[in-house]
């Protein structure tokens, strides 16, 4: 049983500081060095079609995914692969220093 490869969102991070990638509608939070890349895989049948929808900041993206395009419809359930498809947990590479966790801040 393998996941769709079109319902994947590739993000790389092209910058050249640690930037934040979040995950809606809970805010899960992923955090990527440098030319990172992780993928965001929504968790649903390989028949449903999925409707991403991107917001970038300075250092922060911001991912939603919708079924089927419909705004009311969220998709709840999802998994975020970095390197190798490795699965990584919500808060992976989150800074310390909670100044640094914060959009908007620094030079």
């Amino acid at each position: 049983m393998g996941a769709s490869m079109r319902n994947r969102l590739p993000v790389e991070n092209g910058g050249q500081q640690l930037t934040s990638l979040f995950v809606e509608p809970y805010g899960e939070d992923f955090w990527m060095k440098p030319g990172e890349v992780f993928t965001v895989i929504p968790a649903v049948d390989s028949d449903v079609e999925i409707e991403f929808s991107v917001i970038v900041k300075p250092d922060h993206v911001t991912v939603w995914m919708f079924h089927d395009g419909d705004p009311y419809n969220a998709v709840l359930d999802f998994t975020v692969v970095g390197k190798d498809g490795a699965t990584l947990a919500c808060g992976h590479q989150r800074p310390s220093d909670s100044s640094e966790a914060s959009p908007g801040t620094g030079t």
